[in-house]
């Protein structure tokens, strides 16, 4: 019998946790999307029923942000000590409950209370799974696997755009209006598949039981090699990873793609409806979905050619400078046409600059100043998504045009280019 040698394990080994984990972990990432973003789609409707200002909706809409920032740190440090297969599923589930409960929004104020309980009760899953990824994929294999989870952002608003506008093409059904009908059946299906992750997932490779016990033994071995590399050269401490330069200058870039990213969703469905002189519903369900479309298709390609020539940072510079371009373009669009094109441009590229960034931190930072590391950086920037929707609408009753919003996005982005170009790691991390 021809046995394998340690190399034809490894490599069995991540191809088995890649097809297995990766593919469910990104169907739980598009629920969050969902959950978080579909406010968006009921924007009008919202305002309409329960008397929401402008001013009032973008603060609701980012306040979730300062809930999901508050308890990220210590969320993750708990997923390091219990596992995530639990940790991960009771976010969810919990979660998934908040999300339905949006369906009870009545004023202002219970639109401010449940979207902050809703990012309490959604902290630590996203940095919880990067986190997760690095305890399964090293490192010259983790961009694929992060590409794989993050085609949960484009799925979920390429599939989810339509089927919430559909949602609230329903009509009233059993005394509920559309746009509860949106809350609940999303939320429960978040709860749903939270309680699947907890008989799916698996917390660390010895425990798998579709993995041989060579796999095990090389998968650990590789993965616990390159973890005391990382701590030879990178934070030691919980303390050091929150003083260390690069950690606090990659938070910064993270929350300038998080500024744009936010800034596009919350409001594409209702630029698209405007242009259409239409409702949200299912027409502008389908046509935002679009430009998701052809971020899966540009996500994959530089996810590719980046793990081939192992440019991840380059990539992500050249995805940033697509993401300003975009959103500069969408600026001037004044036809739907040219709408959907820039958004097509803005989207691929805030998208696929995501899972090529966070090859970047978790090249370096390991054991439990990953774990605080990683959540620091998702923390401080995802502030980003709370700034926003706020700065868009400032920004455009200072200068009193529907425009100033987005040119003060394009602005941030090239920051985030600018702070992007000196290397963050080397090439041999």
């Amino acid at each position: 019998m021809i046995h394998k040698n340690n190399g034809e394990h490894l490599a069995s080994a991540i191809a088995k946790s890649r097809m297995r984990l990766v593919p469910f972990v990104a169907l739980m990432f598009a629920i969050a999307i969902i959950d978080r973003s579909n406010v968006g789609f009921v924007k009008n409707v919202l305002q309409a029923d329960v008397g929401i200002s402008n001013a009032a909706f973008a603060f609701g809409a980012s306040i979730f942000f300062i809930g999901y920032a508050c308890f990220e740190i210590p969320s993750n440090l708990i997923l390091h000590r219990v596992g995530a297969r639990l940790w991960l599923s009771r976010i969810m589930v919990v979660w998934g409950f908040v999300s339905a409960a949006m369906m009870f929004v009545q004023n202002e104020m219970t639109f401010y209370a449940l979207r902050f309980m809703l990012g309490v009760a959604e902290a630590g899953f996203f940095p919880g799974v990067i986190l997760y990824l690095t305890y399964w994929f090293p490192a010259q294999q983790r961009g694929r696997a992060l590409s794989i989870y993050y085609f949960g952002l484009p799925l979920a608003l390429l599939f989810g755009s339509p089927i919430s506008g559909m949602l609230l093409d329903m009509g009233h059904v059993f005394g509920l209006k559309n746009w509860q009908w949106m809350f609940l059946v999303e939320g429960f299906a978040a709860v749903v598949i939270g309680v699947i992750a907890f008989f799916y997932l698996v917390d660390r490779p010895h425990k798998a039981k579709w993995l041989t016990e060579a796999e095990k033994e090389v998968l650990e071995s590789k993965l616990a090699h390159e973890n005391q590399q990382k701590l030879l050269s990178g934070p030691k401490t919980l303390f050091s990873a929150f003083t260390d330069m690069r950690v606090l200058r990659l938070a910064l870039i993270y929350s300038i793609i998080q500024l744009n990213v936010y800034g596009i969703i919350f409001y594409l469905p209702t630029h698209i409806a405007s242009l259409l002189d239409s409702n949200v519903g299912t027409a502008v369900g389908l046509l935002t979905a679009i430009p998701w479309l052809c971020a899966v298709i540009v996500m994959y390609f530089a996810i590719r050619y980046a793990d081939r020539t192992n440019c991840h940072q380059q990539f992500a510079i050249g995805m940033l400078i697509m993401m300003v371009l975009g959103i500069t373009t969408l600026i001037f669009s004044t036809n739907l046409i040219l709408a959907l094109i820039a958004s097509c441009i803005a989207v691929s590229g805030f998208v696929a600059v995501q899972p090529l960034f966070w090859t970047l931190p978790t090249r370096y930072l390991g054991g439990i100043p990953s774990a605080g590391g990683i959540a620091l950086i998702n923390a401080l920037g995802n502030l980003g998504g709370f700034l926003a929707p706020n700065l868009k609408t400032a920004v455009e009753i200072l200068l009193e045009s529907q425009r100033a919003g987005l040119l003060a996005l394009a602005i941030a982005g090239v920051i985030g280019v600018l702070l992007l170009i000196s290397p963050i790691v080397s090439k041999n991390n």
